[in-house]
């Protein structure tokens, strides 16, 4: 079996079982999306590994290293995903606390393009209301760290092929992001994106549409709003490093009712935007 894996440096698909982010989930990592042996966006990627990795008191790996590594699968998978894992490292002793002294574990993997029909960037997508919610943590609001259940149990809440991501709420009723993206609502011209100051990932492609905004003269407002808020957009749209930007045709609510889009102009020409400027 072909290993498309490096466990601090070396091919493998082993991790111990004394490994802190197996234990604990005590760790951060990136998703990237790879094309033709590059990493797309990938000084980016790398700054917010050392912001999450600095927020948890874990050592980031240089870039060169993780670069280096990186490289050497892509010559064997030059299209596809690319994942990237920092933990504290191994626990040598029992409890949470961690040592000041551990060396971090790095993970780098590559595994293939994923398979979604294009019709999802042109058409747009449906997408529900998740009745799992966020818990506030303003110390880990932001953080791409290991702890996911709340997304896993919230992308677990339906089977329906038809829908391609669910909304993800906090405990108050805010709008936070998708169970695998954030999330962005246009109202009037201007771009309205969750404030994330007490939970939710920002991820690199959130802040390259906030970039996009500023550079273009258009209002961009990170804050708080209500499901009813978003609903009431003239459009939504979803987006993160793997699958790009979906804007959002159809959404189901709690009640089963329907809300419909036809028409995605400021969506589509941010998609258009970041997907000539991937660099």
């Amino acid at each position: 079996m072909q290993i498309n894996t490096k466990v601090n440096g070396s091919l493998s698909n082993q991790v111990s079982i004394h490994d802190r982010g197996l234990l604990y989930g005590d760790g951060v990592f990136r998703t990237m999306r790879v094309s033709a042996g590059r990493v797309l966006c990938w000084q980016l990627h790398y700054q917010k590994l050392q912001h999450d990795c600095a927020a948890l008191g874990i050592i980031c790996p240089e870039s060169t290293l993780l670069a280096q590594e990186l490289q050497s699968l892509l010559q064997q998978h030059p299209d596809g995903v690319a994942k990237i894992i920092i933990t504290r490292g191994l626990q040598s002793e029992r409890g949470y606390r961690p040592l000041s002294a551990s060396l971090p574990t790095r993970i780098i993997s590559i595994s293939p393009p994923p398979q979604f029909p294009d019709k999802f960037g042109v058409e747009g997508v449906k997408i529900r209301v998740c009745q799992t919610r966020l818990a506030h943590q303003p110390r880990l609001a932001g953080l791409k760290h290991l702890n996911r259940l709340e997304n896993i149990m919230a992308a677990a809440e339906w089977d329906d092929a038809q829908i391609a991501e669910g909304v993800m709420l906090d405990l108050a009723g805010n709008v936070i992001e998708g169970t695998r993206g954030n999330i962005f609502a246009v109202r009037a011209g201007q771009i309205h994106t969750p404030d994330l100051t007490h939970c939710g990932v920002a991820g690199v492609q959130r802040d390259r549409v906030i970039d996009w905004a500023a550079k273009n003269n258009v209002p961009c407002k990170i804050e708080l709003f209500s499901l009813t808020e978003l609903i009431a957009a003239d459009e939504i749209f979803l987006i993160n490093s793997v699958v790009g930007l979906w804007p959002v045709r159809e959404f189901v609510d709690q009640n089963g009712q329907n809300e419909t889009w036809s028409q995605f102009p400021i969506s589509k020409q941010i998609q258009k935007w970041l997907n000539s400027a991937d660099a």
